[in-house]
């Protein structure tokens, strides 16, 4: 049996690893194209399955509405994405990529978000229990259980169109 030292040095060790790529993937996406990965993985959801409401995206990107709302929001700013009433259920709001929007995508790698989605998807229900028991047990030793979450590495910017500059 490993000595409690030698455990905690790697779990301290696989976090510094998760937070490595994630900062990482962010800043070149960030240079890259001017958007902040859930901003890129909307667009890649409603690229896939689009047009999409509101409520499809947050599901497929494990996110709040309200959250998303935000998010496409900011896309709709940057001339990424447009909102057009449903014109059977007025009350109904399909999001679509723009002629720009649907450019972008073809040229932008996946993001972590997505693929972390994706590839826990793929696991066995009881591993899944186990992941999700072990950051229950990290959230609980932060003190951060009453906080709720955001998008990952999320910023909050205001972006010009497909430039990645920031006014």
């Amino acid at each position: 049996m490993r000595n409690k030292k030698d455990i905690v040095s790697n779990i301290m060790d696989n976090i510094r690893r998760l937070f490595q790529i994630l900062n990482e993937q962010s800043q070149r996406i960030k240079q890259e194209t001017g958007l902040t990965g859930p901003q890129l993985w909307a667009i890649r959801v409603i690229h896939e399955k689009g047009p999409i409401n509101i409520s499809e995206i947050a599901k497929r990107m494990y996110l709040r509405p309200a959250t998303v709302v935000g998010i496409v929001d900011r896309l709709e700013a940057c001339g990424l994405v447009s909102r057009n009433r449903s014109r059977d259920d007025r009350r109904i709001i399909w999001v679509e990529l723009t002629k720009e929007g649907r450019a972008l995508v073809q040229s932008v790698p996946e993001v972590i978000q997505g693929l972390l989605g994706a590839r826990l998807e793929g696991v066995l229900s009881e591993d899944l229990a186990e992941i999700d028991e072990g950051i229950g047990h990290l959230v609980k030793i932060f003190g951060v259980q009453e906080i709720p979450p955001k998008p990952m590495l999320s910023l909050d910017l205001k972006m010009t169109k497909r430039k990645g500059k920031n006014s």
